[in-house]
């Protein structure tokens, strides 16, 4: 499954969803996870009262299952939850990407909790509909 972070430096998730220039994604299983590029974007960034600033980014985000931010606002929240994508708020700016990652491969080792099942699920199901759709088209 492949997860995003919000950073502005690479190492910590420390950026504003709606403001964040760089998005890294990843793709994690039970055996680890591998860089696979960042995301980057232009433009009028900031935080609040531009909207349009957030298709882009949950367009590019769509087949990602999680999302860790510093922050995110309710309206990219309810959009990327509708995409699939599960928003996670980051504990502080200091938490680091790699803590994150190492924590996620143990927990996929083990009995992932509820809301990864979840997630997990929700982004299996939207593909597959996905399939089905383009199949009767």
């Amino acid at each position: 499954m492949k997860i995003a972070f919000t950073t502005s430096d690479r190492v910590h998730i420390n950026a504003h969803f709606g403001g964040s220039k760089e998005i890294d994604v990843y793709e994690i299983s039970d055996e680890g996870y591998e860089f696979l590029e960042t995301l980057s974007f232009d433009g009028d960034l900031q935080q609040d009262g531009n909207e349009s600033k957030l298709a882009p980014k949950i367009e590019a985000l769509a087949d990602c299952t999680i999302v860790y931010v510093v922050a995110i606002g309710g309206s990219a929240a309810a959009r990327l939850i509708k995409k699939g994508v599960t928003p996670i708020k980051a504990r502080s700016e200091e938490e680091e990407i790699a803590d994150i990652l190492h924590k996620l491969v143990q927990t996929l080792k083990g009995n992932p909790p509820p809301w990864l099942r979840k997630a997990l699920q929700q982004k299996t199901r939207t593909f597959e509909e996905e399939l089905e759709e383009e199949a009767t088209v």
